[in-house]
């Protein structure tokens, strides 16, 4: 496979997601965009990042299994990296927004108002791996390129993460047929990762 074919599976396969996703959400919503608020939009926000990341981590196990330059797919991972970062901090922070402007102050009681004392600990979840993928973000700065093996391996644990907070979370997962899909991205994301990382973590 060359690199311009896997640009082009990376490209489709990232808008293929994204329609699935917005196609879910449209469902769950009865596709009723009159009374849009955002308590319905985050969560679109929130599915969107992880299914393009589970595109970005199917691509890297593609690009390692046909050996194709990560230079050969920049402009891919530039262009979804900078969305997906956008669309991580706009999850929580429309929601922590909103509930603000309820009147239900800010986290974490903001977060135990809306979720319930049993559901919290998966929104903790929710906020370790943000916490992670925003580190991630600095594995170019100088001092921090030693220890990029290391936020690479959290960067995996954090998508773990995210999968249990959206599936435990994520109302349109309850209620709809994209539950399915996302335990599919789950477990192609773990055969991603073990191929990727087994037997001797892949430099990126």
């Amino acid at each position: 496979m060359t690199g311009k074919n896997l640009q082009t599976i990376a490209w489709g396969l990232s808008t293929l997601v994204a329609v699935v996703a917005i196609g879910a959400w449209g469902d769950f919503i009865n596709w009723r965009f009159d009374k849009l608020n955002l308590y319905i939009i985050f969560p679109l926000l929130g599915m969107l990042a992880f299914s393009l990341m589970w595109v970005h981590y199917i691509i890297g196990a593609l690009r390692r299994r046909y050996v194709v330059a990560k230079e050969q797919l920049q402009l891919y991972f530039d262009m979804t990296s900078a969305l997906v970062l956008s669309l991580i901090l706009l999850h929580p922070g429309l929601l922590v927004w909103q509930l603000w402007q309820d009147g239900m102050g800010l986290p974490p009681n903001s977060y135990k108002a809306y979720v319930g004392q049993t559901l919290y600990g998966f929104v903790l979840l929710g906020v370790i791996a943000l916490v992670i993928f925003i580190s991630y973000e600095f594995r170019r700065i100088e001092r921090l390129k030693r220890y990029g093996t290391w936020l690479q391996y959290a960067s995996d644990v954090a998508m773990l993460l995210i999968f249990v907070h959206g599936l435990k979370l994520g109302g349109t997962l309850q209620s709809t047929w994209f539950k399915w899909i996302w335990l599919f991205y789950g477990v192609t994301l773990l055969l991603a990762v073990g191929y990727s990382r087994w037997p001797k973590p892949t430099e990126t």
